[in-house]
């Protein structure tokens, strides 16, 4: 299986257009040590020409000019076969819109995520004006038996419930129902490496951390370094886990969990613009790699 990063950050990417914390300012200034971040998104592949995307980022356009294997070579065509939502975020959806032109597109997602792309957020309704209907509509349940993709068939695929929260949009906001929000294992059926994706985690529960330590590369969100960040930069009145991201630092943090991990390969995903590890001559940043984590970026790739 082969997974290439689309997008690393979370909402707003880096530079965010109206923000000036020290990474969007540095960056601007031409510091060397802050990677240009678009929104969070990955692709993976068993035969380098047929794709399944996890989420379309407001950035796809941007993104997938920058990954020439997502390239038509035909007049008309795509190599995205397959389209994932872990969760109904307009930072991981909104980008369905600018992929129109290639409808219909087959997409797999909760009944929760189906329900708010069709009602409060309706993309899906919208695009029933395009070619061929917009969508075809594959149900995921959590905590089911797993599913299998045509264009991967030495893989299957299973969602998890993640704690976390519904869209600041959704009338479930602050109330989240099991379905806003999941994590997928992709499994090869022939190695039985594995991929666990889980960009929004609000709450380490038991059957997950069984489940990040049985990982063969482990893709997690690593949004926030501290649960107060936005509240101390000025950002925002809420915490990290109000908004349904478990913090790095601290005595419950992620950090925490990931070194009981021996088997993945930890990799952070959809980090805030204002998250210190994302200057590499930070102490944070410091701290972070010192216990055998990575931070994902635009442009990464990865084979298992």
């Amino acid at each position: 299986m082969r997974i290439e990063i689309l997008g690393s950050s979370a909402g707003g990417g880096l530079p965010q257009f109206n923000c000036n914390c020290n990474n969007c300012k540095g960056y601007r200034e031409g510091k060397k040590s802050i990677k240009r971040r678009t929104q969070s998104s990955i692709t993976i592949s068993e035969d380098g020409e047929n794709w399944v995307l996890f989420n379309t980022s407001p950035d796809i356009l941007e993104q997938i000019h920058n990954s020439s294997f997502l390239h038509p070579t035909k007049p008309r065509e795509t190599k995205i076969k397959a389209i994932i939502f872990i969760d109904a975020q307009i930072d991981h959806t909104t980008g369905l819109l600018m992929l129109r032109e290639g409808c219909p597109h087959e997409v797999y997602c909760t009944k929760e995520v189906n329900e708010e792309l069709n009602t409060s957020f309706p993309l899906f309704k919208m695009l029933e004006h395009w070619d061929g209907g917009g969508t075809i509509y594959n149900e995921i349940i959590p905590n089911s038996k797993s599913f299998e993709l045509p264009i991967m068939p030495n893989h299957e695929f299973y969602a998890l419930p993640l704690i976390s929260n519904a869209p600041p949009y959704s009338k479930y906001r602050d109330k989240p129902r099991s379905g806003d929000n999941i994590g997928i294992v992709v499994k090869n059926k022939l190695t039985g490496k594995k991929l666990f994706y889980l960009p929004g985690l609000g709450v380490l529960e038991k059957h997950i951390i069984k489940e990040m330590s049985q990982a063969d590369i482990l893709l997690v969100d690593g949004t926030l370094w501290t649960n107060d960040e936005m509240i101390k930069n000025g950002f925002s009145q809420k915490l990290g886990t109000d908004m349904g991201h478990i913090p790095l630092s601290g005595e419950h943090g992620l950090i925490k969990i990931l070194d009981t991990l021996d088997k993945p390969r930890k990799i952070l995903i959809h980090i805030n613009n204002t998250n210190p590890i994302l200057d590499e001559t930070s102490k944070e940043y410091t701290e972070l790699i010192s216990h055998d984590i990575e931070i994902s970026y635009d442009g990464m790739s990865i084979e298992i």
